[in-house]
């Protein structure tokens, strides 16, 4: 990630401005909350004020997974009195080294449901609306309506440009955050008041360039790193303490531990943003066409494999992930050949081109593309099965 930075970046631009509280002040605070909330109470610069602006504002957070997590746990524990969370996966094991929001017991339900367990065991007094849907541009105007502040823990980069977008159109402040390996992103956009995502990266990276977790890992404690630095902006622009990160990214090295820091300027000749658009086109992220004469699925795999084991078929199967993906799961009978080397070229010498191919990765578009490449460098006879290795797993084999 912290090769793709793009900005727009003046060394020498001014300070974030200072912004006003962005909630006003609630109700005064009840005898319990004023012993939860003593310790920020405590604190000139937040007292009891900011206290009862925190309990008064209205956070929404999409996604409860690796920055979600612990950002929304530490927004509950600060006493932000709503919490929005925005999601539709379920949890699963591999979660867990990193999703702290989730336990074991939370494994195959809604990351909605589990989150919202989690929160209320923390602090019941927190109002959590749950919305178990997919953030697009047909919902997010009206979602993020009912909110004061948007935290986006969002894991692609069509989410970002919408949730930018919304939040700019809505004159909505957003705190973004971003993990990948051991590196960490985090910044405050506010177009109201100075730049937005779209003046950090003006243009999205071309697909398949950015690996996302599930494809290139992440470093669990880096979430923790990274979602307690969001909560911070968060929790400075809801009270209208500090100085924001509003024109500042902030980039953290965990191999390293260390951060630095790159200034945002706003493009005076940017394009007002007044309206949605479709942000997979936008990211080229075309939606997929498939032609079953490419395709295999995972029970005509499983027929084909039971027989080549009694001698009836004869065919290679390829799995085109990453070494340490091979070594967590594989199909039984797949060989190894990630995409790189088929991409480049370089590991076409050990494929048969007088044998069918069938290629796999984690869901399915690896796979294609290395079908591509395959095609493209003579192979004939080559399919990729329908939904990877997610697939056959779903399918009992």
């Amino acid at each position: 990630m912290v090769s793709l930075i793009q900005p727009l970046l003046a060394s020498t631009s001014t300070s974030a401005p200072l912004l006003p509280p962005l909630v006003e002040p609630g109700p005064p605070l009840a005898a319990q909350e004023l012993e939860r909330y003593s310790r920020h109470a405590l604190i000139p610069e937040i007292g009891l004020t900011g206290q009862r602006r925190l309990r008064n504002a209205r956070v929404l957070v999409i996604g409860a997974g690796g920055l979600g997590s612990p950002a929304l746990l530490y927004l509950a524990a600060a006493g932000v009195g709503t919490l929005g969370i925005i999601d539709d996966d379920t949890v699963e094991l591999s979660n867990l080294q990193r999703q702290v929001i989730h336990g074991v017991g939370d494994i195959g339900r809604s990351k909605l449901e589990s989150a919202r367990d989690s929160i209320v065991e923390l602090n019941p007094g927190i109002n959590v609306r749950l919305h178990p849907v997919r953030l697009d541009s047909s919902n997010a105007l009206e979602l993020f309506a009912d909110y004061d502040i948007i935290l986006d823990g969002a894991d692609n980069f069509a989410t970002r440009y919408l949730v930018n977008d919304a939040a700019a159109i809505l004159g909505k402040p957003y705190v973004w955050g971003s993990i990948l390996r051991f590196d960490g992103q985090v910044s405050v956009f506010w177009d109201k008041f100075g730049p937005n995502y779209r003046d950090l990266y003006p243009e999205p990276p071309a697909p398949g360039t950015v690996p996302s977790c599930a494809e290139g890992g992440v470093f669990g404690m880096l979430c923790a790193s990274i979602g307690a630095m969001m909560v911070t902006e968060a929790v400075k622009l809801i009270t209208g303490i500090g100085q924001s990160l509003l024109g500042r990214l902030l980039i953290f090295d965990a191999l390293t531990s260390r951060w630095r820091e790159i200034r945002i300027a706003k493009d005076p000749a940017a394009v007002p943003i007044t309206e949605l658009i479709d942000y997979e086109i936008f990211c080229g992220l075309l939606p997929e066409v498939k032609n079953d004469a490419d395709l295999i699925f995972a029970d005509h795999l499983a027929e084909r494999l039971a027989n080549r084991e009694q001698g009836k078929d004869d065919f290679v199967l390829v799995d085109v992930r990453e070494p340490v993906e091979f070594e967590i799961s594989r199909i039984p009978g797949s060989v190894l050949i990630p995409l790189a080397g088929i991409r480049d070229g370089s590991a076409l010498d050990k494929l048969p081109q007088e044998i069918p191919l069938i290629v796999h990765c984690k869901a399915g578009a690896r796979s294609a593309q290395a079908l591509a490449s395959l095609r493209a460098a003579g192979f004939a006879d080559v399919v990729h099965l329908d939904g990877g290795i997610d697939a056959w797993t779903r399918s009992g084999h």
